[in-house]
């Protein structure tokens, strides 16, 4: 828990830095820097824990609200000339939490780590101020992969619910995207982020088709995008689990995965989380579960009926099932139609009243079909002399490949 310098005034910051230690570059797998309530006092600061800890102090538990997200591989940000991210006012951050995930596969023991971010501010004020949402798939064990999969599709939605509600609300003109973040684990190999308006697709706000764990930041937009009320945002992700034998599951571990966005905007409203959740009890009437315990009382919840389940968690239960990539695909497909369980949040815990209500996903088309590459009257000149060059280049390397030894 850190505590922003006092500001006399407004100011904005506008850049961020990652500081991770030196050889601790593969470690540090990710930091989120959050939004704590302002009704903290200093007592709280220079004080660290375990992530979601049954012990971890309350004061964490109000820090909900993601003001910038680094991830592995990736470098500074620099915000545009016309945004900052706001700080020195009495709705901006004084209080902040930074969580940093760590990947220690080795379990190596000892390993005490000083990385950080560094924040570049200055009074000299921008046009707008920055927020972020963060988009897709709500962390959870409700979201779980087949093992043997060479290809595995998980949606996480922004609803036009919630979209419809929170803009309507604070920003009926729409706001601004003008960077994002994509983000998955290990089982990741592809990433995008559909926007639709009006029922409409419209161009894939960002997409990275050759996803790397190893590689992630923020990407800036080559042309600001308008997100208004009533749009859907479908984070897609694409996973392969060919090399596991056991259910990967949603979680904050690097071997559980998530399906995230974190949308960079302006002007900043209060909406921090435009999420969903899949309905759990239609997955598992997938595998044959017919009745859980209730009331609930553990977690993972315990399974009833049928006989070969009973007394079994909802985890052990899916890793029990004989998994073949044609049920694979059938779960897959019916995963991708189930309603979901809208996450709509503001910032001090607070929530957007959509927030908990049933949603059916949009209809949309699947799978993504490309853009075709289509020269304009402009570019079909230097169009045709790549391929002609290309054409060149493959003759070249062929007659090389077919000639002897040169002396």
């Amino acid at each position: 828990m850190f505590k922003i310098p006092v500001q006399h005034e407004k100011h904005h910051v506008t850049k961020v830095e990652p500081l991770i230690q030196k050889g601790h570059e593969n470690l540090v797998h990710h930091i989120l820097l959050y939004q704590c309530s302002s009704n903290l006092n200093d007592s709280v600061l220079d004080y660290g824990h375990e992530c979601y800890h049954p012990n971890m102090p309350d004061s964490f538990l109000t820090c909900e609200t993601v003001i910038f997200a680094w991830a592995i591989g990736g470098e500074g940000f620099t915000y545009p000339p016309h945004v900052g991210l706001s700080i020195g006012t009495a709705a901006d951050p004084l209080f902040v939490l930074m969580e940093v995930h760590y990947d220690n596969p080795s379990f190596t023991e000892g390993l005490i780590d000083n990385s950080g971010l560094r924040l570049i501010y200055t009074p000299v004020l921008r046009k707008y101020d920055a927020g972020v949402i963060e988009a897709g798939l709500w962390v959870s064990l409700f979201h779980n992969i087949p093992p043997g999969m060479p290809e595995f599709v998980s949606e996480g939605h922004c609803t036009l619910e919630c979209l419809e509600e929170a803009l309507g609300a604070e920003r009926p003109a729409g706001i601004q995207v003008f960077a994002v973040l994509l983000h998955a684990h290990l089982a990741g190999r592809a990433i995008r982020m559909r926007h639709f308006h009006n029922g409409e697709e419209q161009k894939l706000l960002a997409y990275d088709d050759e996803f790397d764990f190893n590689f992630q930041e923020f990407q800036y937009l080559e042309e600001e995008r308008t997100i208004l009320p009533g749009d859907n945002l479908v984070t897609e992700c694409h996973y392969s689990t060919v090399d596991r034998i056991r259910m990967t599951w949603g979680g904050l571990s690097t071997r559980n995965e998530m399906c995230l966005s974190y949308l960079l905007y302006y002007p900043r409203i209060n909406l921090t989380r435009c999420a969903s959740i899949p309905d759990i009890m239609e997955q598992l009437q997938f595998i044959g579960v017919k009745e859980i315990y209730r009331p609930v009382r553990t977690w993972p919840f315990i399974i009833k009926s049928p006989k070969q389940y009973k007394n079994l968690s909802f985890m052990d239960a899916m890793n029990k099932f004989k998994w073949s990539r044609s049920e694979g695909l059938s779960y897959n497909q019916l995963v991708l139609k189930l309603p979901v369980n809208v996450r709509c949040s503001k910032t001090d815990n607070a929530e957007w009243s959509i927030q908990g209500m049933t949603a059916l996903p949009p209809e949309i088309e699947r799978p993504y079909k490309t853009e075709p590459v289509i020269c304009s009257s402009s570019s079909c000149l230097n169009c045709h002399l790549f391929l002609i060059l290309l054409c060149i280049v493959y003759i070249t390397a062929s007659t090389i490949g077919n000639t002897g030894t040169f002396v």
